[in-house]
């Protein structure tokens, strides 16, 4: 049974890093993107190699309610493979790049800490085990949004830390409301307890705090304050964690599986989801627009971004959780590749300031490629991976009597598209000319870079039919199988 293994191995990482490392950081990189590896090879096998039924671990060999599971479905492997691809590209981005900051080996223990926080979350199968989890990996982020120690840094730290302090509050109080009433904390049994229309009361106030507390996770507007100070002050591999798969593990997907997996999916919250949604993605833009700081126009498109995800969510269709599960990967590839591009031209320019960087495909050739890239992936040109996923989230929109929603992803995506022609013109391919650069991009940060163009690339394969059967498909029916979920956990 390998589901444990997406826990112990990070967390024996981040161990076996604070044994051995000395005053430099060789051996905490070769333990970090080794553990990482091992966890990209485990999840792709988890997910294209195991069979697409639920499988149950019990800890100790208790069943639940009893025990505490370990739960793997589609959505589960799903995920995990988005948060490995990520969290690996991510270390090889931070090889060159976090040297020219520190040589400190505490940011491969933290992120690993930050890895098995997330992969926690992913597999558990018990509401205060993924509460637990979720601490473990918000306390790694708060750390590592500070790690370059610029003032700056700090204060975006801070202010993550209160916000996420009121957000895990707001979480613990509604696991609370849940057990007074249930008298368990598997999901599983209480999906049970839900069923049918009882304790619709009750149902309502849990779901009503766990909305506020995992929609702050997800910086859903009005949700969203701590984002931009956090994912712009960050390093450039941590912006990349905390946009690509942080806000995804320990918001959308939590959402997915309280409200869908537990809760069987109420009306009113799928409403809550179709608004939430839409305006995120109108203001999200709207804010990024008038940004000249790519770090921090990068941060407010996230918040746009999710709320395509959200979005989906709400039309709770087939076709509507296609497209947020998919546009969820998608956003994970193109906008860490987005970032990693951000901190490689600050590393070699020394600005983020679109204003003050040009034309620099001489002198950052594959920084500028891969940028281009990503521009149109977020934008949605095809045939990269965005235009796929947001047409489908649209084409659900109106197939569910919802034209109006979407009509705001339409302009949405016209609005995202003038914002990377924006960066483009000024910030790459501009009039002032860059004749050399501070500090060389390393190896380590263009294999990265390339890595996750090519996957923008390749992913857009997953849509076609023969292939989203087995992949997308899986995770649409995990999402939509409350029943099956029910029983498979509960032994039955």
């Amino acid at each position: 049974m390998i589901l444990p293994y997406f826990i112990i191995i990070p967390l024996l990482a981040a161990f076996i890093i604070s044994l051995v490392s000395g005053k430099k950081d060789t051996w905490a990189i070769g333990v970090s993107i080794t553990a990482a590896l091992s966890l990209t090879v485990l999840s792709a096998v988890a997910f294209f190699g195991m069979d697409p039924t639920t499988v149950v671990y019990n800890m100790g060999g208790w069943p639940a309610p009893i025990g505490i599971v370990l739960v793997l479905d589609a959505l589960a492997s799903f995920m995990l493979l988005t948060v490995s691809i990520i969290s690996l590209t991510s270390l090889l981005f931070s090889v060159r790049y976090i040297r020219h900051l520190s040589m400190d080996w505490k940011y491969y223990a933290l992120f690993m800490l930050l890895v098995s926080g997330m992969n926690g979350v992913i597999i558990t199968g018990d509401l205060f085990n993924l509460f637990v989890f979720m601490e473990v990996a918000l306390l790694s982020a708060v750390a590592l949004v500070a790690f370059g120690g610029r003032a700056e840094e700090f204060e975006a730290s801070f202010k993550y830390a209160v916000m996420g302090a009121v957000s895990s509050t707001l979480i613990l109080i509604g696991i609370a409301v849940t057990y007074s009433t249930t008298s368990t904390l598997t999901m599983s049994r209480i999906a049970e307890s839900f069923a049918g229309g009882n304790n619709q009361e009750i149902m309502y106030w849990a779901g009503g705090l766990f909305l506020a507390g995992f929609g702050l996770k997800a910086a859903v507007m009005p949700f969203h304050a701590w984002l931009p100070d956090a994912h712009s002050s960050a390093p450039a591999p941590i912006s990349s964690m905390l946009s690509g798969v942080l806000i995804k593990a320990l918001g959308i997907y939590t959402l997915i599986r309280v409200f869908f997996n537990m809760l069987g999916a109420p009306q009113v919250f799928m409403t809550a989801f179709l608004v939430l949604g839409s305006i995120s993605i109108v203001i999200g833009v709207l804010l990024a627009i008038g940004q000249w700081d790519m770090k921090r126009l990068l941060a407010y498109h996230s918040i746009s971004q999710v709320g395509y995800i959200l979005l989906g969510m709400g039309l709770a269709t087939p076709l509507g959780l296609l497209g947020a599960v998919y546009h969820l990967l998608n956003h994970a590839l193109f906008k860490s590749l987005l970032f990693y591009n951000a901190g490689a031209v600050e590393m070699a320019i020394g600005t983020r300031n679109l204003k003050r960087m040009g034309n620099l495909r001489r002198v950052l050739p594959v920084t500028s490629g891969t940028s281009m890239v990503a521009s149109l992936s977020i934008a949605g040109i095809p045939p990269f991976n965005g235009f796929f996923s947001k047409l489908i989230i649209i084409i659900a929109a109106v197939q569910a009597g919802e034209p109006f929603f979407a009509l705001l992803a339409v302009i949405g995506s016209l609005l995202t598209l003038a914002s990377f022609m924006k960066v483009q013109s000024y910030g790459f391919r501009g009039k002032r000319v860059v004749e050399a650069v501070q500090n060389k991009v390393g190896l380590g940060m263009n294999t990265a870079m390339i890595l996750l163009a090519v996957l923008c690339l390749a992913s857009s394969l997953l849509i076609f039919p023969g292939i989203r059967e087995h992949t997308l498909d899986q995770v649409v029916n995990a999402i939509l199988g409350q029943t099956q979920y029910i029983q498979t956990v509960m032994g039955r």
